[in-house]
């Protein structure tokens, strides 16, 4: 009871602490944004500065850097805003473009289908009380004037320059103290922390700087294109949209749409025709088809870290966090999330939910799909390890480990034998499946026949135990070995009768953990007294995390080898081989003399 209390108690204080933590982000915007983005502009500088120090020093590197960086900015800000100015001044003399263009729509709006919505539209309006004559009066709202960081009454130019003010110059003490304000982070999280707090802010920053770096050269080369493109087709005031198309390009997903929709209108007000607005719009769907598929995934993809959905859902909260600026510093705001939630404990959910790695491993996705009952997608899994490896490998990769698995959660109670029986049988279908692929994959034959060494395969446990002994059939495919499979298990003295009556030359057992080798234990103590000369191999093949620590019990049992793998043992066995068939030899020599003698 007390530890439902305190788990609940937990939970309630996380909850509570993210409330204020984004209550906090929300009520300190025009704080947090300002620092916020001079972050985003050191991260992006920080590798230039770096690369530059040794060749004339610190302090000239972040001056030349951050005056060359902000020159540029104004340059380009100076630019773009007289164009804008200059094409306000010159759209009414493409007013006669732009009716046209307004008459065209409305042709096309006069189908019946439309007018019969406006119609629909007008008597929904009548019914509620609202009509074109019956207008309500305009309602005057009054603009309060709000004050800017610096406290002060100031409009809205002069906030706008003193925030840009206060990023230029935490931009430079940032790059100045870099290093510093690295080492005040670590100290902060204590020195217990250090691996942790190093890691972390290691793999953030070059995980931000390497993405802002990489995206800043990909809008530069599609606001390049933008330019030439537009260039040719005859739109004005190309550096504008070239300007404008590199910097939007930062805001995920909605960037370079919303950076194309002022050309197309231009090009629409501009030209008598519609087709130099589609070529624009041809372009800027081209250009972006190619940064995408091309550039991205070059310069770097994966760069972030983060999944698509995690993004989406990160750049939805942050702009409705902090409106624009939030939509701007979405992704690296997510970025630093995700790597905190790898190295910091409390955030490890934010990983999880977020991080593009993948969070189950292959062997326990498709566990959990044989869990589900989804046979198609266990399947589609198989196929995919195999065109990543082989058949030969998919086996200890995916099947067996299922196994294991499964036999894990039965003696555990969180399954039953019944849900147990599902996977080995879901299991068996599919390496028949595989085994009719190989048998494809090698038509001239599968190496049967006479003259090849007989293996007993005796299963330890139930039908999972059977099945591992049918994988190493398959695996054994083509190789001087017949391995019969015994069906069910069957007593040691059995097995000691079977080896010794039927000239078996190896015996091997398949015993999968987790359940303890009793039996097989019992079993090599069995032949090694009956049957000194046989070769006993042992498979107690499991992953990683349900493999044995130790095999020594079983080999001082008895066992020749002891494998974890069914790759292993196939490759012991095959070392063996050449001993087993000199063997085979000298004990048919000795019977046909024992034959030539008795029938003298």
């Amino acid at each position: 009871m007390d530890g439902d209390l305190l788990r609940l108690a937990k939970l309630w204080f996380g909850f509570t602490a993210t409330v204020l933590a984004v209550a906090v982000l929300y009520w300190a915007q025009p704080f947090i944004l300002p620092v916020a983005l001079a972050l985003l502009i050191t991260f992006v500088l920080s590798p230039i500065v770096t690369r530059l120090q040794p060749w004339v020093g610190k302090t000239p590197a972040v001056l030349v850097t951050v005056t060359l960086t902000f020159s540029v900015l104004v340059l380009a800000g100076y630019t773009a805003s007289a164009q804008l100015t200059s094409l306000a001044l010159e759209l009414p003399a493409f007013r006669q473009n732009i009716i046209q263009k307004v008459r065209d729509i409305r042709v096309v709006g006069q189908g019946e289908s439309v007018e019969n919505l406006q119609e629909a539209v007008n008597e929904i309006a009548k019914e509620v009380g609202v009509s074109e004559d019956n207008a309500a009066e305009p309602v005057v709202v009054a603009h309060e004037q709000t004050s800017s960081l610096w406290g002060l009454p100031l409009g809205p130019i002069a906030d706008m320059l003193a925030d840009a003010g206060l990023v230029a110059v935490l931009v430079v003490f940032m790059l100045f103290e870099r290093q510093e304000l690295r080492n005040r982070l670590v100290r902060l999280l204590g020195h217990r922390q250090i691996t942790v707090a190093t890691r972390a802010l290691d793999e953030a920053g070059h995980r931000i700087s390497r993405y802002l770096l990489m995206q800043s050269v990909i809008n530069a080369i599609f606001a390049v294109g933008v330019g030439i493109g537009l260039y040719f087709i005859g739109v004005p005031y190309v550096l504008l949209w070239a300007s404008l198309s590199f910097g939007l390009r930062f805001i995920p997903y909605v960037g370079s749409l919303v950076s194309a929709l002022a050309p197309v209108l231009v090009g629409l007000a501009v030209f008598e025709g519609w087709s130099q607005a589609l070529q624009v719009l041809a372009l800027y769907l081209a250009l972006e088809l190619f940064a995408n598929m091309v550039l991205e995934t070059l310069l770097y993809a994966g760069a972030a870290g983060v999944s698509e959905v995690g993004l989406l859902t990160a750049v939805a909260f942050w702009t409705w966090l902090w409106g624009p600026l939030g939509l701007l510093l979405a992704t690296p705001l997510t970025v630093c999330f995700v790597v905190l939630g790898k190295y910091v404990p409390g955030m490890h959910f934010i990983a999880t939910m977020m991080s593009d790695d993948p969070v189950l491993e292959a062997d326990k996705n498709y566990y959990q799909r044989l869990l589900a009952g989804d046979q198609a997608e266990a399947a589609d899994l198989v196929e995919a390890e195999i065109k990543r490896n082989t058949i030969e490998k998919a086996y200890d990769a995916l099947l067996l480990p299922a196994l294991n698995y499964a036999e894990s959660d039965r003696l555990e109670g969180r399954l039953t034998q019944d849900e147990e029986r599902a996977i080995v049988d879901t299991t068996r279908e599919l390496l028949t499946e595989l085994a009719e692929q190989a048998r494809a994959a090698a038509p001239n034959g599968n190496g049967t026949g006479a003259g090849r060494i007989p293996i007993l395969g005796w299963p330890a446990g139930g039908a999972a135990d059977v099945l591992a002994l049918r994988m190493l059939e398959q695996l054994l495919t083509g190789s001087p070995f017949a391995l019969e499979v015994l069906n069910e298990p069957v007593l040691s003295s059995e097995v000691v009768a079977l080896a010794r009556d039927r000239g078996f030359r190896a015996v091997c057992v398949a015993d999968l953990p987790p359940s303890p080798p009793l039996k097989t234990r019992y079993l090599a103590r069995r032949l090694r007294a009956a049957a000194p000369d046989l070769k006993l191999l042992i498979g107690r093949w499991a992953p990683a995390a349900l493999a044995d620590e130790t095999d020594e019990e079983l080999r001082a049992a008895g066992a020749d080898h002891v494998d974890k793998t069914l790759l292993e043992t196939r490759d012991h066995l095959l070392k063996l081989a050449a001993v087993l068939m000199r063997d085979s030899d000298v004990i048919a020599e000795k019977k046909a003399e024992a034959r030539a003698e008795a029938g003298g």
